[in-house]
């Protein structure tokens, strides 16, 4: 039996201290507003009656600001399913509440500085999706569990938890103690759908889990790349599980960013061109090294997929991530470059299927976790895809999504779910089913990374690349291209005070350049004159067309002014690293 979190939980708030009660449960966590908190037995009359009172669902830890610490507190939670027995659980509402009573101890600057860090705390947890379980250990695949073996279930699951996907670690440091195992409530962050399936008379559940690393999170163009400690950008570990009467099992696929040193910061054009940082290749291999080894000792043997073009800018990081692995030459490592684009182009999405074929014998190499729920092991998976574009978000989660099928297909045979001679794609409910999963799995794990849902899930969800899903495409493109420019500097700083990363002295109100104000002033003016000349005239003059001639003249000197100094309008991060 796994450890167990408390769940409904009583807060009670005195003018001196907090009591958290547990509904169900001998413990009481008592915290004092100004110096610390400690677990005692429940005992009557220890809570006073001059108290107010928040239920909530579950203990997320507390959060150092400029005012003083804050309580986090899940107050919502939405069922999702089971897996192994377990009740999975969304996060749907949360709360923090300051331990001060007052805010008198800081100034008006600091107050307000104060107010825009809860909005970030808040903005990162109103971010779709936070999941958690107050008896399994989420943040684990199947076979990681398996290897801890079964006496890890009498430690906590903070504990114990893969602290590279617990995105609320920075607020359970203060409670760390083995005393408050029963209250710490770990939540990772990502895509979780749990499904009870029929094929073929066959009851089973099929699930996907995508976990998002802690480790060089943010924004879409604002983090990029690799970190001298070997931790990329957009890191996300995906299990497809499968449970079957007795049997457990699971296939595991992860994502990253390119393994190097590179950048694209926004500049408000359309797609900034991605560069190399200018530095000694060396520092470029031993960083690559460093992850290599990292997912080598996670996942055992990998087979890098990269799907970036092998042209323009996209082509030099695709050259240099090439020269990298085979300077490195890590037996255990195969490369395997894929120009999406220019192999699917003219929407060929068919010849994907050259990429599958090439890959196949590595993925039944690989094979993947299988186990009896009593415990005996049946088979290990021995490598994982790593797989990457840009973004690591539409074009990997396309190729991830038929790898999965490939190894669902795999698993159904041999639990005898389907025949020999049968496939997933002849099973017409549970393909749209799987599809459709993966569709969501996609638009979530977007949406995280870079504002907006994902493109070309038409693909997904239909198997067929549609005119319909390239319109849907450009919309998203151009909601993406808004928000990557002029909202993600605040979404940056929010992560990075969410994982306790920000330096919370930083200046939050950066002064901006004059050119900042004006240009985009002008611009407005000059082409609300240029309609008004173009449409109101009933017929035009000598005069008017000058009139038109100039204020189009100003409408395009100040766009190309404004692309020349794009850097300069877009929303940057404000917060230093700590």
């Amino acid at each position: 039996m796994d450890h167990y979190i408390y769940d409904d939980m009583n807060l009670f708030i005195t003018q001196e201290k907090f009591y958290i009660e547990p509904k169900i449960g001998k413990d009481l966590l008592i915290i004092d507003r100004v110096s610390e908190a400690t677990v005692v037995e429940k005992k009557s009359n220890q809570i006073p009656a001059d108290k107010s009172l928040v239920e909530f669902c579950g203990f997320l830890g507390s959060v150092q600001l400029l005012a003083g610490k804050y309580l986090v507190l899940a107050t919502a939670r939405e069922f999702i399913g089971f897996i192994d027995g377990h009740l999975i659980w969304k996060l749907a509402g949360t709360k923090l509440i300051p331990y001060a009573k007052s805010t008198i101890h800081i100034n008006s600057e600091q107050l307000e500085d104060n107010a825009k860090y809860l909005s970030m705390i808040q903005n990162v947890l109103n971010t779709p999706s936070f999941y958690f379980s107050y008896s399994y250990d989420i943040s684990h695949t199947m076979q990681r569990l398996h290897k801890l073996g079964p006496e890890s279930g009498t430690q906590s699951l903070l504990s114990r938890a893969d602290m590279r996907f617990v995105w609320n670690q920075h607020f359970l440091k203060g409670f760390a103690n083995s005393d408050f195992k029963n209250f710490t409530l770990p939540i990772i962050h990502g895509f979780v759908s749990i499904n009870r399936c029929v094929v073929n008379g066959h009851n089973f559940t099929w699930a996907i889990m995508s976990r998002r690393s802690v480790l060089r999170s943010g924004t879409r163009l604002f983090r990029r790349g690799i970190d001298r400690d070997g931790n990329v950008a957009n890191f996300v570990e995906t299990e497809q599980i499968v449970e079957y009467q007795d049997v457990n099992t699971s296939f595991v696929q992860i994502r990253g960013s390119i393994p190097l040193f590179w950048v694209q910061p926004p500049d408000l054009r359309y797609k900034p061109p991605p560069r190399l940082l200018d530095i000694n290749k060396a520092d470029h291999q031993m960083a690559c090294t460093k992850h290599i080894e990292d997912v080598s000792s996670q996942y055992g043997r990998q087979v890098m997929i990269d799907l970036v073009d092998q042209k323009g800018a996209e082509g030099n990081l695709e050259k240099a991530f090439a020269d990298t692995v085979n300077s490195i030459g890590n037996a255990s490592v195969r490369y395997e470059p894929f120009d999406f684009h220019a192999e699917c182009r003219k929407m060929r999405w068919d010849r994907l299927s050259i990429l599958i074929d090439r890959v196949a014998h590595d993925q039944d190499e690989m094979g993947f976790f299988m186990a009896l729920k009593k415990g005996a092991l049946v088979s290990l998976q021995a490598g994982v895809f790593r797989t990457n574009c840009v973004d690591c978000l539409d074009r990997t989660n396309v190729v991830q999504s038929m790898l999965a099928k490939r190894a669902l297909t795999a698993m159904l045979k041999l639990l005898d779910i389907l025949t020999f001679e049968q496939t997933v794609e002849e099973q017409t409910v549970f393909e749209a089913l799987f599809k459709g999963v993966w569709a969501d799995n996609a638009d979530f794990i977007s949406i995280q990374y870079s504002g907006t849902g994902a493109l070309k899930t038409d693909y997904t969800r239909t198997g067929k690349r549609t005119h319909m899903g390239l319109m849907r495409d450009g919309m998203n493109s151009l909601i993406r291209y808004y928000k990557n420019n002029f909202m993600d500097g605040f979404r940056q700083d929010s992560l990075d005070v969410f994982h306790g990363l920000a330096d919370l002295r930083s200046p939050l109100r950066a002064e901006r350049d004059w050119k900042y104000a004006t240009f985009p002033s002008v611009l407005l003016v000059a082409l609300a004159m240029f309609v008004t000349c173009a449409i109101l005239p009933s017929e035009y003059t000598t005069e008017q067309l000058l009139f038109l001639l100039f204020w189009g003249s100003m409408v395009a000197a100040t766009t190309a002014t404004i692309y020349r100094y794009g850097p300069e309008f877009v929303d940057k991060p404000h917060l230093l690293n700590s």
